[in-house]
């Protein structure tokens, strides 16, 4: 039996373990508040997270995070991606030398501009094969429900990538692999950015149309920064790309869409923020180091550019709109228009 660890007890983190645990694995999951690793162990729920959902007996749950790394041959990171690198600083001390660490987070590094998977393997000094990364479409109350989903495991190591993806089989958590890291990473970091775009626009009324039409050219923008990135373009075509896409920017639980919502219907980002109770949309964050990543590789990506300025306070959600769809006429495939 595999002996894994999940760090962090928020609704993806406390689902994960859930599932490694149906799967068979002995799982110890790390809360930073003592007070709600109590709750699990006592009640079986994690209900400020995962309201009505039963957790199985069998998951412990612990603030103490080197009894929870105790022995753990399988690693999972399930926190906000700003903060990686300084819990892992502490965290890394307790890490088994040969241990497989898998990124959960879809962000990227602030100032930076690294993904999960780098900020792991430069803090935990673990080479790029050990590093495994869950993504997909993975709304964490439907999994948790057991509703059927499909997920890739992301891992440059074929072999490490398959015994990660046996671990976490279920009959309704269905995981492929990939060797792309890269593209499966900005996939979903990326996907947060272009999911509160279309949350600002529905805030605002707009119907099925416009959510569309920013679904396909957010896609494009992904896979513009991935293939100048080196991914694989196949990987944005995938459950990793418009997978993820599509069930972020739809999903009425997504919570970058919604954070995007009230945007969109007039809020401030500390309104939507407090009625979010405190969870956190990670597009917020990771609009700014997407646009640098994407403007130090001189790639466009206009959508992520406005979303960054709508959440820094510099433009109304009006205004991006109006920016959007004043930009010059061109061919699909990016070529500009000209007249006879």
């Amino acid at each position: 039996m595999t002996r894994a660890a999940v760090l962090g007890a928020g609704s993806w983190g406390t689902t994960f373990a859930k599932v490694l645990v149906e799967a068979g694995n002995d799982v110890t999951l790390w809360a930073r508040r003592e007070s709600l690793a109590e709750q699990i162990n006592s009640t079986h729920r994690n209900s400020g997270y995962l309201p009505g959902i039963e957790l199985p007996d069998a998951l412990a749950a612990t603030h103490d995070a080197a009894a929870a790394l105790d022995g753990a041959d399988l690693v999972a990171f399930a926190i906000p991606s700003q903060t990686l690198r300084e819990n892992l600083l502490g965290w890394a001390p307790h890490l088994a030398a040969d241990a497989t660490l898998i990124s959960l987070m879809k962000g990227v590094e602030l100032g930076t501009t690294k993904r999960m998977s780098e900020v792991i393997s430069e803090v935990a000094a673990a080479p790029a094969e050990r590093i495994a990364v869950v993504t997909g479409p993975n709304l964490a109350p439907e999994i948790a429900a057991r509703q059927p989903t499909a997920t890739v495991i992301a891992c440059t190591d074929e072999a490490r990538g398959a015994a990660v993806q046996a671990r976490c089989s279920t009959p309704y958590f269905r995981p492929y692999t990939n060797t792309d890291v890269i593209g499966c990473e900005l996939g979903g970091a990326v996907k947060n950015v272009i999911a509160l775009a279309c949350g600002i626009g529905q805030g605002m009324g707009f119907g099925h149309n416009s959510v569309a039409s920013i679904i396909t050219r957010g896609l494009a923008e992904i896979a513009r920064l991935g293939q100048q990135l080196g991914a694989d373009p196949l990987t944005f075509a995938g459950l990793a790309g418009l997978g993820d896409l599509v069930a972020s920017c739809n999903s009425p639980i997504a919570r970058n869409r919604t954070f995007g919502e009230r945007l969109g219907r007039g809020e401030t980002i500390e309104q939507a923020q407090e009625a979010t109770h405190g969870q956190v949309a990670e597009g917020v964050k990771s609009c700014r180091s997407v646009l640098e990543l994407a403007q130090h590789h001189d790639v466009d990506v206009p959508i992520t550019a406005a979303v960054d300025a709508v959440c820094s306070g510099a433009m109304t959600p009006r205004r991006m709109v109006e920016l959007l769809m004043s930009r010059s006429v061109k061919s699909e495939g990016s070529r500009p228009v000209t007249a006879p």
